[in-house]
This record gives structure tokens, sequence and C-alpha cells, in this order.
């Protein structure tokens, strides 16, 4: 699909740096006018001035119950956190997981402050330790189209494209948002509109001789 509107697609081609207007890759060099990058490949500065262990792109590593090695009075979820869960499984960073992650943190702070016998302040129980349930991925490729992974199970095309739809839908808070949503997307749809465009066409240097 990516390939029939003028995509390259290289997989398996790991980028070794990205410079002004160019792209090195291994044994190969990119030239682009625009560079964008989505991979999102370390946390915030502030992580590496903590003074606790971190990965190499400057994730927080966590204990399997989201806190901070020597800091059990610390959790550390989402894009931050570097976490192995209990099951052994490398957690992503991904909205999802993010989600669990807060959950599973909220519901251990929650429990352990309405626990009156705690025997000496500073002192915890043994705490359930975090497990990652993937749910699945998915991405729009485009118009009417989608790939999505859930259960083993693989989907593509418009079946891929309408479940993306649902579930986005499904976790917006309130009939309102969700009936107002798929209205401007209906409308979106039938006029061939997009919702934003980053790069309009303008020469700007042109407007300003």
């Amino acid at each position: 699909r990516l390939e029939s509107m003028g995509v390259t697609v290289l997989t398996g081609r790991p980028v070794k740096s990205v410079r002004h207007r160019e792209v090195e890759l291994e044994g190969e060099t990119i030239q682009a006018e625009n560079l964008i990058w989505a991979a999102g490949v370390e946390a915030i500065p502030l992580t590496r001035k903590l003074g606790v262990p971190t990965d190499a792109a400057g994730r927080l590593k966590v204990e399997t119950d989201l806190s901070l090695p020597g800091h059990p009075e610390v959790f550390a979820v989402g894009d931050i956190a570097h976490c192995v869960d209990q099951a052994g499984v490398r957690v992503p960073g991904l909205c999802p997981a993010a989600m669990q992650m807060g959950r599973h943190a909220a519901k251990v702070i929650l429990a352990e402050l309405k626990d009156r016998n705690r025997q000496a302040p500073g002192r915890y129980e043994v705490r359930p330790q975090f497990r990652y349930f993937d749910k699945g991925s998915m991405a729009t490729i485009g118009r009417s189209a989608a790939v999505a992974s859930s259960a083993g199970m693989k989907f593509r095309g418009w079946i891929a494209w309408l479940m993306w739809l649902f579930i986005h839908l499904l976790f917006l808070v309130g009939f309102r948002n969700r009936l107002a949503v798929l209205l401007q997307w209906f409308y979106a749809y039938v006029r061939y509109r997009r919702g934003a465009r980053i790069i309009t066409g303008i020469d700007r240097d042109a407007e300003t001789r």
C-alpha cells in the first residue's frame, strides 16, 4: 500500500546518524530536503540528573512494581520508564502500556495509603508486580487503509481501518465527544479534507521578495 503511494520502505536498515539534509544508513547516505523523525528514542534530559540508573536512552530503570530501585516511594511509568515485567517482557513505549502502568501504580499507592497497619514509615509490604498485557497495535497508512495486529491475528485494508476508527472513538470520554469526532471524520472523509497540512506548497521565499 505504501509503495503504491510512492513511498520507498526500507526495513532492517538501522540509522547511524541524522545530519543536515541527509540520513546515514549502513553503507548508504540518503539526501533529503525535509527530514521528519518520529521514532522518539530518548527520554527527557531530566532523567539523567536524578542520580538513579537509566538505560542508554535515558529511561529510568524500574523494579517490577514500577518503583525506582532504592526509592519504593517513587514510581515511573510510560515513556520515561525502562520496564521488564514479571514475565520478562520488555514493556514497549506505547500509549496502552503507559495506561496499564499508570493504573498499576495508582492501585499500589491507594492500597498503601489505606493500609493503617504498616509496621513503620518507609516500610513496604510485598507489592503486586506489574504484568503487561499486549492488546495489539494498529496504524493508518492512508485513506480507508490500515494495518492491525491483535491476539495473534493480523488485519489490513478496509477492515483494519474501521477497527482503528472504532477503537479511537471508544477511548474518547463522553457520548457528545464521540459523536462530534465521528461527524468531523465523516465530513472530512466525504469531502476529502485533511485536518492539518504541514507541507502547504507555499514558497515563503517568493512571498518575501
